[in-house]
């Protein structure tokens, strides 16, 4: 299986090449990287978690630039681009199941000890072995010091303690039955370092003294045994085990060899103090309970989670504990079906009965069994009289000994079903290790020790269908079927759903689906005989507001809170705000909603609901729901102008954004004292008493990065808002839509800004809301909209008399004119700009004036082009302008290729991504990419061409820019034909012809390329 492994954490951090060879990633930040990624295999990691990993002191500035640049490393290493690739809110690596060194040997150790605990020498000592070969020196090495204490180093380091332990027990035992896997001598000295690596570890030492015994070294195995107990009294005051004792015994007669491992000794009667009074119960008298309900009906899905619940409750008693399994989840997502189903399943693995008992935690009419009720009932199913019983509601804790002594020798197994909380379970559970628990609640129950979780989502769309059919007899439903996402996916309201259709044969899929769709009370069509998605999340609510918990009171209120805005997702901040509420006050609310499943956590700390709780709060969201969206507007407008003021640097620009307008205490004081922000989470103004504070641009960029789909659902809507809320938001988030390159959101805001300031009469901000909009229509490769937009809003800024705005849309005039090939007035547009811009005695606007004059000069000479270049680029230099000199360097490589000079354009592409490292902008990142590209193609250096094509069609199609998305397929098509892979090329093009044939200017030569491509091959037949 070696030749298989494609990763490694048995050591130092590595991927295996094709030979199978572990090669270590260089770099500790490297390593860091990909072990972040393999503790998560196959799953998403957030971008957040991974820079914790690389900067476990705090991340810098620059650190989501730099996390880039690390993964575009990694993805270098792995020389395969479909392993990494970018999934909102992070990162996700491809792993297999036999591709990572930590699965295959979790494997090949629960392989061994399955051997061994059955006595198959043979096959357990294989297994160890192949186990302790993927072992490559101390897990995760290289890293952090930290890292040494790691869960995970811990485990498999004890795991091969346990393998080895297993190994030379099989080699043993083997030994004593003559048939020896191996000469016993070849190994001593092996045990012999382990004893003295371990001193206090006892089966090691049990093992020497057995070896030596049986090598004819009695004297030598006794002063092992000597040396042990000596340190085990003096260090510990405790003889050795049982074990040791025995083998000591052996030794000492000399008699027939030792046993290597212990028999499990028959159960004997036991005596029990149960509530003072010494009763007798005897395991082989205990009834045989067989209580489980009858199976499902029906039963669907679930194989991954039952086959998880198999291997956890068959591996009773290994560690000395029974398992226990927690199948948590909201109302109605099949915990308890799956509960049953399981231990259906596994009735023969729990020969000495069943027990089903039903808490109700969260049953419609009913009050949660108390500790002392549950345990009664336990005890009367296994038999105790109750004269014989110690009061359970009276003595809780001899009640819960006598239960988990009557347990302790059998194999049974309970289902708890709907648990309340995880006090009402602890009492309930056995102490012996042949037993196993499987418990279902709402709640993961985290604070129930030792658990595994098993928290469950809905069905996928094929099970949710595959339900529909077999539970209403209706043979033509699919997947794609409306009822499947109507019902939510929930098997609760997908059997209603099922059981109408059963009920009433008239009633076709199609007809009760546009019931669910139109009547807007989905809810109650999701109700059937004593069968309801509503009052099953009634109970979770009503326990809430019914509650004497402060918590629980304001838990009830969120959700209320939660329907009136009815968003996509949800954080803290935000409805603190609505709720009046202390943050932490507020967030606590939220975590007890998650608690009673009633939110999920998408990711750490921001909540969404299931689509029909999310049906049930608007139900309880009262009627001030327009309210509630004019305030979360107003707390985004305040919220998004800080991220301004985080992200734009200090200059013209950032003044003439803003605006006169005065700005809310929260701004004011942050841009008083920019660089200590602390205590805004503190502020009590009327408008905003949650605002988020931002001490970096990372933290700005990553409130954007969450609240934007929210954004974009509010200010849609608004369609006829004219309070000005919507054009502000706007203008306040362009900074961070226009560098994170997020087109699509940008194209709908635009628009919905421009609308707005129009509706509210406001020159100023319409003028703003037009040269944004402009701004995306250049981006998105549509010049000529671009400069019609733009020449609106300048002729505002005129009207205005704002001469600072009106020289920055002259800039943007050049520049357009520029790309649609009108050069004569670009020249005039540009000069008018940089006059102005000397008025003003501003070097910034006069940088960017040079840098696009040089662009109109590439179209006549090149070199005078380049010295345009030099001079904006040295204006950026002096003054500190990471986006000038980065957009410099862009521009002198794209003269270069002009001038036929790739190697020369390929060092300044590479300067200039690499000033992107410091500072993130899609468009310059996106152009200086773009330019490496052709950069490398035609220096026929087209591997290193094709990867970095690759992760520009990535990054372009993950934001929607489908103008450089198309960009970068012209490109590829170019290295596939290079390549003679014609028939690929031709599939490129024409999707990159798709994407760009509707543009215009600089976009527009790119088209009639492709056009010339494409007809080339359609002559040769190709």
């Amino acid at each position: 299986m070696a030749e298989e492994l494609r990763f490694g954490l048995l050591g130092v951090p590595a991927v295996f090449d094709a030979d199978g060879e572990p090669q270590a990633v260089q770099g500790p930040k490297g390593r860091a990287l990909l072990v972040a990624l393999l503790l998560e295999p196959d799953r998403v990691v957030s971008a957040d978690a991974l820079k914790e990993a690389l900067w476990p002191g705090g991340p810098p500035a620059s650190a989501h630039a730099s996390l880039q640049n690390h993964v575009t490393r990694l993805r270098r290493l792995l020389d395969d681009p479909d392993r990494l690739r970018a999934v909102p809110p992070g990162y996700r690596l491809r792993v297999g199941d036999d591709e990572l060194d930590v699965s295959v040997f979790d494997r090949r150790f629960a392989r061994a000890r399955a051997a061994h605990a059955e006595r198959d020498w043979a096959t357990a000592e294989r297994a160890a072995r192949a186990a302790l070969a993927l072992w490559r020196g101390t897990p995760l090495s290289g890293l952090s010091a930290a890292t040494a204490g790691h869960a995970l180093v811990q485990r498999l380091e004890e795991a091969r303690l346990l393998l080895l332990e297993c190994r030379y027990d099989a080699l043993l035992e083997s030994a004593a039955t003559g048939t020896p896997l191996a000469e016993p001598a070849a190994f001593l000295p092996e045990l012999t370092a382990l004893v003295t690596e371990h001193p206090l570890r006892e089966p090691f030492h049990r093992q020497l003294m057995l070896l030596l015994h049986r090598t004819g070294r009695q004297a030598e195995a006794l002063a092992v045994h000597r040396a042990l107990r000596r340190r085990l009294v003096d260090e510990l005051g405790v003889e050795p085990g049982e074990a040791i004792r025995e083998a000591h015994g052996h030794i000492l007669r000399a008699d027939t060899p030792a046993p290597t491992t212990a028999a499990p000794a028959a159960p004997a009667p036991r005596s029990v103090l149960a509530g003072g009074r010494q009763t007798t119960s005897s395991p082989t008298r205990l009834p045989r309970p067989a209580q489980l309900p009858p199976k499902p009906q029906h039963f669907t899905g679930r194989a991954a989670e039952t086959e998880r619940l198999r291997a956890l409750l068959t591996g009773a008693g290994r560690d000395g504990t029974p398992p226990v399994a927690v199948l948590s989840g909201m109302a109605g997502v099949g915990k308890s079906a799956l509960a049953v189903h399981a231990a259906h399943a596994l009735r023969d693995e729990f020969p000495d009965g069943q027990l089903h008992l039903n808490l109700h935690g969260a049953t419609p009419g009913m009050t949660p069994l108390t500790p002392g009720q549950a345990l009664a009932a336990l005890l009367r199913d296994l038999g105790t009289e109750a004269r014989h019983a110690p009061d359970a509601a009276d003595d809780t804790d001899a009640a819960a000994a006598l239960l988990r002594s009557l347990l302790a020798p059998t194999r049974t197994l309970l289902v708890l079903d709907d648990a309340a909380s995880a006090a009402q379970v602890r009492p309930l559970l056995p102490g012996g290790p042949g037993c196993a628990v499987i418990v279902t609640s709402r709640s993961p129950l985290t604070a129930l020790d030792g658990a595994a979780r098993f928290p469950l989502r809905p069905l996928s769309d094929a099970d949710s269908a595959a339900l529909l059919r077999a539970a209403s007899g209706r043979a033509g439903l699919d997947a794609a079927h409306a009822l499947v996402a109507l019902a939510g996916r929930l098997p609760l309201a997908l059997r209603i759903v099922a059981a109408r259709l059963a009920a009433r044969r008239a009633l076709t899929p199609d007809a009760l689906a546009g019931l669910l769709t139109d009547c807007g009370d989905r809810l109650h069509h999701l109700e059937h005989d004593d069968l309801s998605v509503r009052r099953s999340l009634d109970v979770a609510l009503e326990a809430l507001r019914a509650s004497g918990r402060e918590l629980d009171r304001d838990a009830a209120r969120a959700l209320g809170v939660i329907g009136a805005l009815d968003l996509p997702e949800y954080g803290a901040p935000l409805l603190a705000q609505l709720l009046r509420l202390p943050l932490r006050r507020t967030q606590a609310a939220l975590d007890r909603l998650v608690d009673v499943a009633l939110l999920d956590e998408t990711a750490y700390r921001r909540y969404a609901p299931h689509d029909l709780v999310r049906e049930f709060a608007r139900e309880h969201a009262g009627p001030d729901a327009e309210s509630a969206d004019r305030e979360a507007l107003a707390w985004y407008v305040c919220s998004a102008r800080l991220a301004l003021l985080a992200i734009m640097p200090e200059g013209q620009d950032r003044r003439d954004r803003m605006g006169a307008a005065p700005p809310c205490p929260p701004c004011r004081r942050f841009a008083a004292r920019p660089q200590t922000p602390d205590g805004l989470d503190s502020c009590r103004s009327e408008t905003v008493s949650a605002s988020p504070p931002f001490s970096t641009i990372d933290q700005a960029f990553t409130w954007a990065d969450q609240e934007l789909v929210n954004i974009v659902t509010l200010t849609e809507r608004q369609p006829y808002d004219d309070t000005g809320l919507v054009p502000a938001l706007v203008r306040n988030l362009f900074p961070y839509l226009q560098r994170r390159g997020r087109l699509t959101e940008l194209a709908r805001l635009g628009e919905l800004a421009v609308d707005g300031a129009r509706r509210a009469g406001d020159r100023r901000a319409t003028a703003q809301a037009l040269t944004d909009l402009a701004g995306h229509r250049f981006m998105a490769g549509r010049a000529g909209e671009a400069l019609a937009l733009n020449d609106e809003a300048l002729a505002l800024w005129r009207d205005l008399g704002e001469t600072s705005c009106v020289r920055r849309g002259l800039n943007h005039r050049g520049l357009l004119l520029e790309g649609l090939g009108r050069h004569a007035e670009s020249a005039e547009a540009l000069r008018q700009s940089l006059a102005l811009a000397r008025t003003l005695d501003d070097p910034l606007s006069e940088a960017i004036t040079f840098s696009h004059l040089g662009n109109l000069y590439e179209h006549t000479d090149a070199r005078a082009a380049i010295a345009h270049h030099e001079r904006s680029l040295a204006i950026g230099e002096g003054i500190g302008h990471l986006v000038v000199r980065q957009s410099a360097h862009c521009n002198i490589g794209y003269a270069r290729l002009t001038l036929g000079e790739p190697a020369a354009a390929l060092a300044h592409f590479e300067e200039s991504l690499r000033l992107h490292g410091e500072y993130e902008d899609w468009h310059g990142e996106s152009q200086s990419r773009l330019g490496l590209v052709r950069a490398l193609r035609e220096l026929a250096r087209h591997p290193e061409a094709a990867r970095e094509c690759a992760l520009l069609l990535e990054r372009a199609e993950h934001r929607g820019d489908t103008h450089m998305a198309g960009l970068a397929r012209h490109q590829h098509g170019l290295l596939l034909h290079a390549q003679g892979r014609t028939r690929e090329a031709y599939a490129q093009w024409e999707a990159a012809l798709a994407a760009l044939e509707s543009l215009d200017g600089a976009g527009a030569k790119v088209v009639a390329e492709l056009n010339d491509l494409l007809s080339l091959c359609n002559e040769r037949s190709i």
